[in-house]
């Protein structure tokens, strides 16, 4: 069985941050997404507006993307990446009930951007959460994941479409 190379750790098993300096700059995508689940009673009243706090899906979108740029500030080995374009959308589901998020991070440069898309997916669920949380405190964040990647030296990755 053999084990994968852990890029993040040096010959001597300590934390590294990779040196991508040789690497050439390519397009990167990356699709990343989440549900966060809660009592339709409380999608309703996102539905309606009827939060004390304000539009939630609206400030949700601009958390995600928020997040998405403050990646390497949260994540200790992640490089700082000049982003070209940071999406969320956000749906609401009944058959959740609650709401679907999915990321979509862009970047030109020498790593990829799957972390800002699960960054941008998990800081949205988180913004839900917290502007929801006076009328339900049940609620669960769930399924954050990777769906796709596209670019860089691993190539093309299509978890799910």
């Amino acid at each position: 069985m053999s084990t994968p190379n852990l890029t993040h750790l040096d010959e001597t098993g300590r934390a590294r941050m990779v040196d991508v300096g040789a690497k050439a700059d390519t397009e990167r995508i990356a699709i990343a997404r989440g549900e966060i689940v809660m009592k339709p009673e409380t999608l309703a009243l996102i539905r309606a507006g009827q939060l004390k706090k304000g539009d939630v899906l609206t400030v949700a979108q601009i958390a995600g993307i928020m997040g998405a740029k403050q990646t390497s500030a949260l994540i200790p080995l992640c490089h700082p990446l000049p982003l070209t374009k940071v999406d969320v959308d956000l749906v609401l589901d009944e058959s959740l009930p609650g709401v679907q998020i999915t990321a979509t991070a862009k970047t030109i440069g020498k790593t990829g951007v799957e972390m800002e898309a699960l960054t941008a997916v998990s800081v949205a669920a988180l913004t839900i959460y917290d502007m929801a949380k006076a009328a339900e405190k049940t609620m669960k964040i769930q399924n954050i994941r990777l769906v796709e990647k596209h670019g860089g030296q691993s190539g093309d990755i299509v978890n799910e479409k």
